[in-house]
């Protein structure tokens, strides 16, 4: 079974990017052209996000250098001790919904120094891989389009980063 799903992931994206275009080309599109105009579009994107993405560095920083995160860490351990999350993964679960990025060090440090196949290495990988960064993207890319109202997607992200929290000591307490 192994075998197969490692098979399948292997050749998952070669395929979709074979298909993708032919698809496309089928249908009439002009695909180079068309991923021209989508390139030049990302770029331009990409040069009005510079700003929010500065402004979401430094907050971060802010956070992590004034030793806030290790308060906040602090205070939650001893309720998540009770539902089974361990206070080691807590830093990752506190940064992932801000930062990618921070969150993918804390979880390579994590990983280095319990290991890849202890239960903390494989939790806080399945945590990496399971939420996204709800404050990156409502800062990055909601900033960046205009959207100023965005109270109900805060809600809805954190809800979603929870979810995620949940299932992943679910998933890692019932494999691993």
């Amino acid at each position: 079974m192994f075998e197969i799903i490692a098979e399948l992931s292997r050749w998952a994206i070669p395929v979709l990017l074979l298909v993708v275009p032919l698809i496309a080309a089928l249908r009439g599109v002009k695909v180079y052209e068309t991923f021209v105009d989508g390139a030049e579009e990302g770029f331009s994107t990409a040069v009005k996000t510079i700003p929010y993405l500065v402004a979401m560095l430094v907050a971060i920083s802010i956070f992590r250098a004034s030793g806030a995160m290790e308060v906040l860490v602090a205070l939650m351990s001893p309720f998540l001790d009770t539902v089974g999350l361990p206070a080691e993964v807590l830093p990752h679960a506190i940064m992932r919904p801000l930062s990618g990025g921070a969150a993918l060090g804390i979880a390579s440090d994590i990983i280095k120094t319990y290991g890849p196949d202890s239960f903390l290495g494989r939790l806080v990988s399945t945590m990496q891989g399971s939420c996204d960064t709800t404050f990156y993207v409502l800062t990055l890319y909601f900033g960046s389009v205009g959207i100023k109202k965005y109270r109900y997607s805060i809600i809805t992200g954190l809800v979603a980063d929870l979810t995620t929290l949940t299932a992943s000591v679910f998933i890692a307490s019932a494999l691993f």
